[in-house]
């Protein structure tokens, strides 16, 4: 089974997200369902620019041009922000399946 970076799977659901709650959205769906559409895709773009900003001053710290405490400091917060992306992924998944299992 092959893996995917984190970069990449957070672009991915970036990508499902824009897509989603983009532009093709229903007008009628009201402020609250375009607020946290919105604030969902904002989480997601967030996750993968802390994702890159990680990679950015790794290779930099890596190439001996950077300070080692931001580099610690960067992956530090890409990791907890793909972790609790991961984590509310994980809640709507939850909450989908008990929605599913609800007796008509």
């Amino acid at each position: 089974m092959t893996g995917i970076g984190a970069a990449a799977a957070a672009a991915r659901y970036a990508n499902a997200a824009a897509s989603a709650f983009g532009e093709g959205a229903a007008q009628g769906a009201g402020d609250a369902a375009g607020g946290f559409g919105q604030m969902l895709s904002r989480a997601i773009a967030d996750t993968v620019s802390n994702a890159k900003e990680a990679d950015r001053v790794s290779a930099a710290a890596i190439a001996g041009e950077g300070n080692v405490t931001e580099m610690v400091t960067a992956v530090a917060r890409a990791e907890l922000a793909l972790q609790t992306t991961v984590a509310i992924r994980d809640r709507v998944i939850q909450a989908y399946q008990d929605v599913m299992r609800m007796p008509i």
